[in-house]
């Protein structure tokens, strides 16, 4: 059920910034990041982690961040690369690379499939924004 609800939900967020504008601003979709990369570090603090599961929860985060930084100050193809491959994170890394309590078992199936429907919603439509000879859109 976390699937379909990521599903219709990742399409209800992109749809909704696409028709407001508010994706329109370059820093819309490296903020999604940010603020994505950040709730295993909080899911980390809830369920009162040890340290070492916070530590590389923030870690983790950090770099996703430092994607989302680059992809605004550098080329927008690296927030999108960096929203889906959050979402592959989710499903095949972060299991393997720490164990967080406070984490519900939902979600990363949740958070996967929501990072790649916004992550692939970018890329369409940086693909369809660039013109010819353009090696940058948005």
């Amino acid at each position: 059920m976390e699937y379909l609800v990521a599903v219709i939900l990742g399409f209800v967020v992109a749809v909704f910034a696409a028709t407001t504008g508010f994706d329109r601003d370059r820093a819309f979709y490296p903020t999604v990041l940010i603020v994505i990369a950040s709730y295993y570090a909080l899911f980390a603090v809830m369920g009162a982690s040890r340290y070492s599961t916070l530590e590389i929860e923030i870690a983790v985060g950090l770099v996703f961040s430092i994607l989302a930084v680059l992809g605004f100050k550098k080329s927008m193809w690296l927030a999108a690369a960096g929203i889906a491959g959050h979402g592959f994170f989710d499903f095949f890394v972060h299991h393997a690379l720490v164990t967080n309590p406070g984490m519900p078992v939902w979600w990363p199936g949740f958070c996967g499939t929501i990072d790649i429907v916004l992550g692939g919603w970018l890329a369409i439509r940086l693909w369809k924004a660039a013109k010819p000879g353009d090696g940058e859109a948005q």
